[in-house]
């Protein structure tokens, strides 16, 4: 893999032709593979593209690699991209559903943290949608972690959007859409959490869990 990252390298200027793109690709691929072994060298090689890249997809490859991490590099890559992009709101869109769909088992006190980030507003429905929505329907590996935080989580995010814009709250209630697929404990705190739901008053029309 080592050999696939360096030998996709390019000096050249950036370009969107299809030979160009298909190498980037492979090279964040074997990034990807790299990343996954957590070595001290590895992690360097992610930091050090993240920090470096002249484009949003060699940069967005590196920070996607670190985000799975349990590393200081990923804070610091994180943030210096925050820092970079932090006027353009569809790219920090991207950086707030980034985080929320990390496999990392902290990700849902990191997207709580993130509620109170500068950068997001529970009014703005493409923010909800990048941080909660990415959580709650793009992270299956921790919304449904057996506990049932997840679904706490996400029957108070509800809650408190209904008050503000019932139509975003109710389209993340499709979280829930496939409870009875799951197992006998997380379909009784799916249900627990619908039923509180259920109670709002005026409702955002979740379904119901009979």
């Amino acid at each position: 893999f080592l050999a696939a990252y360096h030998g996709n390298a390019s000096n050249e200027a950036y370009s969107p032709d299809p030979a160009s793109a298909a190498r980037r690709k492979l090279r964040n691929v074997a990034l990807g593979y790299l990343g996954a072994l957590g070595d001290a060298d590895s992690v360097a090689l992610c930091a050090e593209q993240a920090r470096t890249a002249d484009n949003m997809t060699d940069e967005m490859g590196a920070l996607g690699v670190l985000n799975d991490l349990d590393d200081a590099a990923r804070g610091q890559a994180l943030e210096n991209f925050y820092e970079r992009w932090k006027d353009d709101a569809l790219v920090i869109d991207k950086w707030f559903a980034l985080q929320a769909m990390s496999s990392l088992p902290g990700t849902l006190d990191g997207v709580k943290e993130l509620l109170g980030h500068p950068g997001f507003s529970i009014r703005t429905p493409n923010k909800v949608r990048s941080l909660i929505g990415a959580f709650c329907q793009g992270n299956p590996l921790r919304f449904h972690a057996a506990d049932g935080a997840g679904y706490d989580f996400l029957a108070d995010r509800v809650i408190e959007l209904n008050a503000l814009n019932p139509q975003v709250a109710a389209r993340l209630v499709g979280a829930f859409g496939q409870w009875r697929r799951f197992d006998e404990s997380r379909q009784e705190k799916m249900k627990a959490a619908l039923d509180r739901l259920d109670r709002m008053h005026p409702l955002a029309q979740p379904p119901r869990a009979t």
